[in-house]
């Protein structure tokens, strides 16, 4: 059965083959046919070739325009003289001398960082350390009476670093400096038990209730070093209540000095 199916099938190849053949045999002679009947002619003897004749001509030469000058006169003086010497005249001026030093406003960098800013005149500054006697002074002789005979204090307002709070004297009492806040009460007084004395000044941070949040002994002013003395002072100043102010800064920076004397 198998070797019957197998003879069909040469059968069919061989029939299929010379079917394609005679189609592929038929389609090129049929091109060709087309192309021969088409006009695919080649002409002899060729036609002759075309041209175009061009005919060039001398340009004239062109008439050049002269520009048109038009004279004037050299500008002159008014009623001038030529006969008239020259006289050239300067006026000599002698430099002013000056009765003060020539000295310029100090000036600061501003906020934007490029322009000058002219500071006010800055007054003389106080020195603290001679309104009290240094702790190893022993000298019985007040040499700085001729300094503390002003009584600077008296100038001073109340709370200043300078002054006692609420007088605004120097009379050894503590006092406190904090922009628009007062004292509640009195400052606590230090509890030291060391024979030194001098100034101690306590940089405090103070919140809108008027608690003492921060207290760091050794500020501008501080003439002691005597490291008891600082820590009875920072222990004092974290004791101290201020008034209480809502618009206040959260954290607002202030100043208390402690004055020490020997016991």
């Amino acid at each position: 059965m198998s070797r019957i199916y197998e003879q069909e099938r040469a059968r069919q190849e061989r029939k299929s083959t010379a079917a394609g053949i005679v189609l592929a045999a038929g389609v090129h002679v049929l091109l060709l046919v087309i192309g021969v009947t088409s006009g695919l002619k080649y002409l002899y003897p060729p036609p002759p070739e075309q041209s175009m004749l061009v005919e060039f001509v001398e340009m004239e030469n062109e008439v050049e325009i002269p520009e048109q000058v038009i004279d004037g006169t050299q500008p002159r003086a008014v009623d001038a003289d030529p006969q008239k010497e020259l006289n050239l005249v300067q006026k000599a001026e002698a430099q002013l001398e000056g009765s003060q030093a020539n000295e310029a406003p100090e000036a600061t960098v501003g906020e934007d960082g490029d322009v000058e800013v002219p500071e006010p005149p800055r007054k003389p500054e106080i020195d603290r350390r001679a309104l009290f006697h240094a702790a190893d002074n022993d000298t019985k002789k007040d040499t700085l009476a001729p300094q503390t005979a002003e009584k600077p204090g008296d100038r001073l307002k109340a709370g200043h670093a300078l002054g006692n709070t609420r007088t605004g004297r120097t009379s050894g009492e503590p006092n406190a400096r904090l922009k628009g806040r007062s004292v509640v009460g009195t400052l606590p007084k230090p509890v030291y038990g060391v024979q030194a004395g001098g100034i101690v000044v306590v940089d405090i941070l103070v919140d809108r209730q008027g608690n003492v949040r921060s207290a760091v002994p050794g500020g501008t002013g501080t003439t002691v070093s005597d490291k008891t003395l600082w820590e009875a002072a920072r222990k004092a100043a974290l004791d101290a209540q201020f008034n209480v102010k809502p618009d206040a800064p959260v954290q607002q920076a202030g100043t208390i000095t402690y004055i020490f004397k020997l016991k």
